[in-house]
């Protein structure tokens, strides 16, 4: 059997996959839990063979969180979802240590199939979703910019899109504000821009706000 735990801040989100989940043989949906606090909570008392992280859960970070993970609990596989972008977050999820990333518009029989997949130690990502990370469907040029990032340099620019001082994204990321000013000046070298309006643009050019 199959144990999972859900960690997302929607009660219905929660209450839809679980149902799906449990409909299937084989999984046991063991916990369900709305905040990052309540996930650590329960991984210091259970473990569960995969965790369904929310990417925009509360209080910590998806991607934080999940390194959190690897790092105390390195026995329990992740499993990355989010209505955002997923050809920007699968990426920097899976390098960060993720198990697969699933979209929220993801078809249901997509949902028993990457928890199965990624129970078994296997990486999960959709086959549409490898072929959008491989080629930029405008012009079919491979893409450049997401392999450009690595995952703390996408949050880093999430949390600036947001519009986030340096001195508020270091304390969201638990960074010193120097680093921050690094993480910026690498993210306008990588993107080809000089200034923060562009900047901007380019995370609005890549779903990230």
């Amino acid at each position: 059997m199959i144990k999972v735990i859900i960690a997302d801040n929607h009660p219905i989100i929660r209450m839809g996959v679980k149902h799906v989940l449990e409909a299937a043989s084989g999984i046991e949906v063991i916990d369900d839990v709305a905040t990052t606090e309540e996930l650590f909570a329960k991984l210091d008392k259970v473990t569960p063979d995969v965790v369904m992280l929310e990417m925009d859960i509360p209080e910590v970070n998806g991607i934080a969180a999940l390194r959190k993970i690897k790092k105390e609990f390195p026995d329990v596989k992740v499993l990355m979802y989010s209505g955002q972008s997923e050809d920007v977050y699968a990426l920097s999820t899976i390098r960060a240590g993720a198990f697969g990333y699933l979209s929220k518009a993801s078809d249901i029989d997509y949902l028993i199939s990457a928890v199965r997949k990624v129970a078994e130690g296997n990486m999960f990502i959709t086959n549409e979703l490898a072929q959008r990370l491989a080629f930029d469907e405008g012009t079919q040029k491979p893409r450049r910019f997401f392999r450009k990032l690595s995952s703390r340099e996408v949050e880093v620019l999430k949390l600036l899109a947001s519009g986030k001082r340096n001195k508020d994204v270091a304390l969201g990321l638990n960074l010193n504000e120097k680093t921050v000013s690094t993480y910026k000046a690498r993210l306008m070298k990588k993107l080809n821009v000089d200034n923060m309006v562009d900047l901007l643009q380019q995370a609005k050019a890549l779903e990230l706000y």
